[in-house]
């Protein structure tokens, strides 16, 4: 027994260890101008190329010998005419705290990153992003090209005047935290693969479009994806508080399916689309040999699935594609 508590202990000291070898970087804003602090441990491969400029562009390096696994980066301060916009290929934290931050221009952050980018609210804090109109195609006034989790106990106010509030390109998840969009003159969140909330409160109002619109990533996905998520198309509700209203179309669209298993639903529940995929296909089942008949999680099914409404990937000799069964 005492070794098993000594290696629990060494365990634990070692998790902890690890934890906290993520370099930080901090970014200040004060007006027209930022105070950006690189870490010498992240400096090979973290560059500031915007010097002292409120319009921070920050470009990560990635190479075999470099490689922190992931990155911080802590933005507070203020500035009605300033931007955070980020490269790179490392997993990414962004801690907001008591951040205001308006792009007159353009997108207030604009995440470049196709990795996991986790959006963390200090606890306590308020954060304030705007964007502009003049850039006509910026997609959000949070742009990630990433695997989005908002996380943390603090919250976030967004307004996106050019297009959406939030834009993520892979999935979006919520979890404690509270964000507020104040309008969008596209849809309030707009995401891909899906999006998940477990807990937290969620309030979009005065949108165009969709409160939330969850769109599959692509017409012909590879089958054997990390998880059977991954691609869906789907909402899901979990837990927390959710309040939608004025709204120009629906309060939730989706290419899959809306799931509700717990939290609190505040917005008209007839008001939502499901399965609103543009490239749908209507099949009928074959007995040709040649093709095979996948789920999202790569598993091979009888080809007779295609009988039943689901999402599947359809491998023939010429082609590989999404089949959307209604």
């Amino acid at each position: 027994m005492k070794k098993l508590v000594l290696s629990l202990a060494a365990m634990l000291s070692c998790l902890a260890a690890n934890a906290d070898t993520n370099p930080t970087v901090t970014i200040k804003y004060d007006g027209t101008s930022a105070t950006i602090t690189i870490p010498s441990e992240a400096s090979s491969y973290v560059t500031c190329t915007s010097g002292s400029s409120s319009h921070v562009k920050i470009e990560q390096s990635s190479t075999a010998d470099n490689n922190p696994g992931e990155i911080i980066y802590k933005l507070s301060g203020s500035s009605d005419d300033g931007e955070f916009y980020l490269t790179g290929e490392y997993k990414t934290t962004l801690q907001l705290d008591g951040l205001t931050l308006t792009n007159p221009d353009s997108t207030a952050i604009h995440i470049k990153n196709g990795k996991r980018i986790k959006i963390s609210m200090v606890s306590g804090t308020e954060s304030t992003l705007v964007d502009g109109t003049s850039d006509t195609d910026s997609k959000g006034c949070l742009h990630s090209k990433g695997h989005t989790e908002f996380v943390g106990k603090g919250t976030l106010n967004l307004t996106g005047n050019i297009s959406h509030a939030i834009y993520s390109k892979e999935y979006v998840e919520i979890k404690n935290c509270s964000i507020n969009v104040k309008g969008a003159k596209n849809d309030g969140i707009h995401c891909q693969q899906y999006f998940k909330m477990t807990s937290g409160a969620v309030s979009i109002s005065d949108v165009a479009d969709e409160g939330i619109r969850v769109e599959l990533k692509g017409e012909t996905p590879t089958a054997g994806s990390e998880t059977e998520d991954e691609d869906t198309g789907n909402f899901y509700m979990a837990g927390g508080s959710l309040t939608i209203n004025n709204v120009g179309e629906y309060c939730i669209k989706t290419d899959g399916t809306i799931s509700y298993t717990g939290g609190n639903q505040n917005f008209t529940l007839t008001n939502v689309q499901e399965n609103a995929a543009t490239a749908i296909q209507s099949v009928q089942f074959s007995g040709n040999d040649t093709e095979a008949v996948f789920d999202l999680s790569g598993r091979q099914l009888p080809k007779d699935a295609l009988r039943q409404k689901g999402i599947y990937i359809v491998r023939s000799q010429q082609s590989t594609r999404k089949v959307i069964v209604k």
